[in-house]
């Protein structure tokens, strides 16, 4: 095989990849924003426009970067509660307290590693983990423990996963059996590693030469390709995931846009264009003085052609349909909802109820993923695989002024049951969610009579009745 011709096997890639790449990389730079967003031109150019005029109009554009603050309260909800693990029997290796406190080998904790996982699969549909372990020569445990030896994983992302491909084993399972990525650049020079279930092949690339400097295969000594597939949401292809700012991404686009066509209008109002011939002299600014030639033609006398361009308010009115249009594909409107936004109490647990549905799809997908890393790092470790992870099922949204208001319009009707009292004390407790300690505490202060308490549920008997008015409660002053 020629040089050539073993330069492009090596840095090919497969049709999958080439069809998504420019939208991943629209996605990514949606969600970095800043510097990378203005060079990735996403102005619409204007007719006859010289490149300077270009590049002025993108530093003048702001960028209200929605995909970021999406993902972030994506990200803030689904790790609210940390998961929960059980570690069977690789609970007493030493390995396991280092992977948890540095699970990259970069300083970030297992926890903090998920999150960026979860950001990543959100921003491109899915991303890539790898597990790995080096391979240092050691005969025995010892020798790894003593040298620190252990796994660790990394993220890779869409863009940077050039080639992959899935075969059906004899049980009917699809399992990758080849994977090929950029793990580093350095300018011109990139290296490119390959994986199968036999072998690694590492090789840098010279892509202004178009040479394979160096080529190293080892041999894959687990045995199968330690890559985990993380999904925001599933595609209809394989190994293509859905993206979780995927429209979103678009209408900030529109935004952006809208941001450029409000600030020329408004530069264009305050400066109108002066029409003179070349041998008059003006001045800039407020106040200029203007020289005209004593021979000059009266139909040639300096004129000011002022803009008329359309109302900024319309402007405006188009960037809020935007973002209500964002907020309602992302189910965050009653998350991010002001003064401004007036939505019925249906409406928002609808909302609620969206919004839960979503990130309880992305916590599933996050706990399957988490469950085939703990999978390879038993394989690594050669021990059996019991690991059980359980990541929050609901993310359950109230309108906690809402319901306070409804206790207290209950509680108004004029029922003397102590079972109807008992019941609305027993829901304000729960709202309170305080522990037996705190609840002690205000007992003996002020609320309760600490002789007669109520458990939550529980519902007295008519002979004793509950000495705690519910006015008291949500009328303090009173």
């Amino acid at each position: 095989m020629s040089d050539l011709s073993l330069f492009e096997q090596v840095i090919s890639s497969n049709s999958i990849y080439q069809q998504n790449e420019a939208r991943w990389r629209f996605l990514l730079e949606s969600y970095v924003g800043g510097e990378l967003y203005r060079k990735g031109n996403h102005l619409t150019r204007y007719q006859l426009e010289t490149d300077a005029e270009y590049n002025a109009r993108l530093q003048a554009t702001p960028l209200d970067n929605q995909c970021a603050g999406i993902i972030s309260t994506y990200t803030s909800f689904l790790f609210r509660e940390c998961p929960d693990r059980k570690y069977g029997s690789i609970a007493a290796l030493p390995e396991l307290v280092d992977f948890l406190d540095d699970a990259d080998l970069e300083g970030r904790d297992l926890d903090s590693f998920m999150k960026e996982v979860s950001i990543w699969s959100g921003v491109f549909g899915h991303c890539w983990v790898m597990v790995s372990k080096p391979n240092i020569g050691a005969v025995t445990k010892a020798d790894e423990i003593a040298q620190g030896v252990r796994p660790y994983v990394s993220i890779i992302t869409p863009l940077t996963v050039i080639d992959w491909h899935w075969s059906r084993n004899a049980m009917g399972r699809y399992e990758l059996d080849y994977l090929k990525y950029v793990e580093e650049i350095n300018g011109n020079i990139q290296v490119i590693k390959e994986w199968t279930n036999q072998a690694i092949t590492t090789s840098t690339v010279d892509l202004t030469e178009k040479l394979v400097l160096s080529q190293i295969v080892e041999v894959n000594g687990l045995g199968k390709i330690p890559a985990v597939i993380s999904y925001n949401q599933r595609g209809h292809v394989r190994g293509i995931g859905v993206s979780a700012i995927n429209d979103i991404a678009d209408q900030q686009r529109y935004i952006y846009n809208v941001q450029s066509e409000i600030e020329q209008s408004m530069r264009m109002d305050s400066h109108p264009s002066l029409v003179k011939t070349p041998d008059t002299q003006a001045g800039i600014g407020p106040g200029s003085v203007i020289l005209m030639p004593d021979n000059i033609d009266p139909a040639l006398k300096p004129y000011v052609i002022q803009f008329a361009g359309g109302d900024i308010a319309n402007f405006h009115a188009s960037i809020e349909h935007s973002i209500s249009a964002i907020e309602r594909i992302a189910n965050i409107g009653s998350v991010r909802a002001t003064q401004a936004t007036v939505m019925s109490g249906v409406a928002m647990e609808t909302e609620f109820t969206l919004l839960n549905a979503k990130l309880s799809e992305m916590a599933d997908n996050l706990e399957l993923t988490e469950e085939q890393i703990w999978r390879l790092f038993s394989d690594y470790q050669m021990q059996p695989f019991d690991v059980e992870v359980e990541y929050p099922g609901s993310f359950a949204i109230h309108d906690t002024s809402r319901e306070i208001n409804d206790l207290k319009t209950a509680s108004t009707c004029g029922s003397t049951d102590p079972r109807v009292i008992a019941a609305i004390d027993a829901k304000l407790l729960d709202w309170f969610d305080l522990d037996d300690d705190e609840l002690a505490a205000i007992t003996d202060k002020t609320l309760l009579n600490p002789e007669a308490t109520v458990e939550e549920g529980e519902i007295p008997s008519t002979e004793t009745p509950v000495n705690l008015p519910i006015q008291n409660v949500l009328n303090p002053i009173a």
